[in-house]
């Protein structure tokens, strides 16, 4: 029989794992984890045929996509992929996807193949954790590429941005990475949380429903 078990930690653990989940994958879909230097196209069409001098901008690179604006184009901003390996850090959030899906059935389920969910999904995290960290480490170390140096000048270089700043998205994903670790903590909390004697008791009264604080 399913018992559906909701207490405050558990809840708080699973809206912390998808929180960290569409965090991560937010970030890694965005282009915006390098901001280049400001910059003018060459020339854009104006209304006449003429040729008009292109408002200046700021190209963005992310992890494989990258946002730029092109003389020929009056639709503005063109983004699009530009690589197809993703690395560790794309394992760490397919990892985090999993377990922010897994963790919707914790209510109704608290073991698989009779080891603790909340221990199962604890460790996924820490290992997700490690690949995120991983793939941040080594992120900047292919900064002295040939496109990001088009995007960040000549004097970009592996662990130095040159003329580009950080944009939001890595921010966001080390903020993520953060949290992961957080709920691979917190796990254990919520493997007390519905295992506790409380929730015993209202199992061997025969509910099914079971709200905890």
């Amino acid at each position: 029989m399913c018992h559906v078990i909701v207490t405050c930690r558990s809840m708080l653990w699973t809206l912390l794992s998808i929180v960290a989940a569409f965090g991560e994958l937010i970030a890694f879909m965005s282009t915006d984890w390098l901001v280049g230097y400001p910059r003018t196209p060459d020339a854009v069409f104006g209304p006449h045929g003429a040729t008009t001098a292109g408002e200046a901008y700021r190209p963005t690179l992310g992890i494989y996509g990258r946002c730029i604006k092109l003389p020929h184009l009056q639709r503005g901003i063109l983004c699009g992929p530009y690589a197809v390996h993703f690395g560790e850090i794309a394992t760490g959030i397919l990892l985090l996807c999993a377990v922010a899906f897994i963790s919707v059935f914790t209510m109704c389920f608290q073991s698989i193949m009779k080891k603790s969910i909340f221990n199962v999904c604890g460790l996924l995290q820490g290992i997700a954790g490690l690949f995120l960290i991983l793939g941040l480490m080594l992120y900047p170390a292919g900064w002295g590429s040939d496109k990001v140096q088009l995007y960040c000048g000549p004097d970009a270089a592996p662990y130095r941005a040159g003329l580009c700043s950080m944009g939001w998205a890595f921010y966001t994903a080390m903020g993520g990475t953060v949290l992961t670790f957080v709920c691979a903590v917190f796990s254990a909390q919520a493997e007390i949380a519905t295992s506790s004697d409380k929730v015993q008791e209202e199992i061997e009264e025969g509910k099914n429903l079971i709200c905890l604080l």
